[in-house]
């Protein structure tokens, strides 16, 4: 296929007629053709995307391009920054030489400007608490955090329903735990009438699950004031869509928490939302970095819900983008979802990268213009291959993209400027406040009282009557032993000893006389 064929077919897949987000310039042979912009159309980001590339290539600025781009479009952004570098968007980016020059490569007016930004935390990272309650997660969702086997897990069901049945609310670890200390003791006989026996293994096993998840300070997110969804969804006085970064900075360690804290954050997003249809907007685009991190060591079942929900969650406005290194970090079926790619470029050191990089390739549309697998491995920094889908949802031309420079900051804030935000920030006085209602655990703990109450007056009860016994028989001995020690008794015994004593004694002398004659 010739250049100027390729650049009519280029030009023509990414000029859309509703709104759309400019992304960079068309490269053809090292040429940059500030003619041919490449943009993304507003109205297919909810069909999810994907964002890969290796380490330094680019694809942090290009998550930044793109969630500032929507924000400046009126769409809400959730950004989850695992690196810590994502604050930057809450402030104006600086003009230099490189900026400059590719401003004009791209042909584009640029003009540092910083985006509405809103901390959020799930762990002790500064910013509005995002919390869940045990019984929002439910008990598949919560197996996987805990790590149990399915035998275990049909346990913690079976509380689940025994609290769901008396009016029990789980909205802590501390209550989970209550619970099960409960069966197991007190509520033992209570439990096994109307759900079956508990084996004390799976009871112990669940209970050291829960102990080493409070050890990565899981309690952090379970509890109440439990998280709106619908306060993602919120827009500046000027009608920008505020950017809402996660700070996620101590959870690589935990990517299990991780993982379990995105699934049930998307399907809460999937079940409140009401259907969108076919509409021009997104309501929100969701963007986890280090997508790895969300699939590591996860199980089937968990895939499984993720590819189901991210499949679904489109009719309800909402977007997914995966960051991650490479297209193979990623599920084939969770990948098969996403509309957009931006592929910066792999490197190739060894076998296994090379043949990585192969099947990288495959899943791009097919072209007559680039060897895809050559080009993914010369791709300069701030370079990317783009495939999207047109405003009729189908798959356009792959193009060399230069990509634009972001207008906000491509650093991190300083202390006094994430200060600023934090101490500006509404929902922090929603979220951050300290609430204890009345839950299983309080519930529980009066009850377990009630039972002991009952039990110590049972047994000052039945002291007390082994007591009176202890008296009365008492009191009949010494009656008694009063009568048989009193004087009418003794004189009485000694004058019947007596006359039985005479009587014996008349009979001896009878006896004696008689032997005598």
């Amino acid at each position: 296929m010739s250049i100027d064929i390729f650049k009519e077919k280029i030009t023509a897949a990414y000029q859309f007629k509703g709104d759309s987000l400019l992304i960079g310039s068309a490269v053809y042979d090292q040429d940059y053709d500030t003619a041919c912009q490449v943009r993304l159309p507003l109205k297919t980001m909810n069909r999810h995307g994907l964002i890969a590339g290796a380490t330094g290539t680019g694809k942090t600025k290009s998550l930044q391009v793109v969630a500032e781009s929507l924000s400046k479009a009126g769409v809400p952004v959730l950004v989850m920054d695992i690196k810590g570098d994502l604050s930057g968007l809450g402030a104006a980016g600086t003009s230099n030489k490189v900026i400059d020059y590719r401003a004009k490569m791209i042909g584009m007016d640029w003009e540092g400007r910083g985006f509405p930004l809103e901390f959020l935390s799930i762990s002790e990272e500064p910013g509005a608490k995002l919390r869940a309650t045990i019984s929002e997660y439910g008990p598949m969702l919560l197996s996987k955090v805990l790590g149990i086997n399915d035998n275990q897990s049909g346990v913690l069901t079976m509380i689940f329903k025994f609290c769901d049945d008396r009016n029990l609310p789980l909205l802590d670890l501390k209550d989970l735990k209550s619970v099960i200390k409960y069966v197991q003791n007190e509520g033992k006989v209570e439990f096994l009438k109307e759900y079956g026996y508990i084996h004390s293994n799976s009871a112990g096993a669940i209970m050291r699950s829960i102990v080493r998840l409070e050890q990565q300070n899981a309690e952090e997110i379970f509890g109440e004031p439990s998280f709106d969804v619908f306060d993602l969804m919120r827009n500046n006085r000027s009608g920008e869509g505020i950017i809402n970064v996660i700070r996620l900075t101590d959870m690589q360690n935990k990517p299990g928490l991780f993982s379990t804290f995105i699934l049930c954050l998307i399907a809460e997003l999937f079940q409140k939302m009401p259907e969108q249809g076919d509409s021009d907007r997104p309501e929100l685009v969701v963007f986890i970095d280090e997508a790895h991190l969300l699939f590591k060591n996860a199980s089937k079942y968990l895939i499984d819900q993720l590819e189901m929900t991210v499949k679904l969650i489109r009719s309800k406005g909402v977007g997914v983008f995966f960051v991650t290194q490479s297209p193979n970090d990623i599920p084939a079926g969770v990948l098969a979802q996403l509309g957009t790619k931006v592929q910066h470029a792999l490197r190739a050191f060894t076998a296994r990268d090379r043949k990585a990089i192969k099947t990288a390739a495959e899943n791009y549309p097919i072209t007559d213009f680039y060897d895809v697998d050559e080009l993914i491995t010369t791709l300069g920094i701030g370079e990317a291959l783009i495939s999207t889908l047109d405003e009729k949802g189908r798959p356009t031309e792959l193009v060399h993209t230069l990509m634009r420079p972001p207008y906000s900051r491509m650093s991190v804030l300083m202390d006094n400027e994430i200060g600023s935000i934090l101490n500006t920030s509404e929902l922090i006085i929603e979220y951050n406040r300290e609430v204890d209602r009345e839950s299983a655990y309080e519930i529980l703990l009066e009850k377990i009282e009630r039972i002991q109450q009952r039990e110590v007056e049972m047994e000052e009860q039945m002291n007390s009557t082994r007591e009176r016994s202890r008296k009365s028989s008492r009191k009949s001995k010494s009656t008694f032993t009063q009568i048989l020690e009193s004087s009418v008794t003794r004189t009485i015994a000694r004058e019947a000893m007596r006359g039985l004593l005479g009587v014996l004694g008349i009979k001896a002398t009878r006896t004696y006389r008689r032997r005598s004659r």
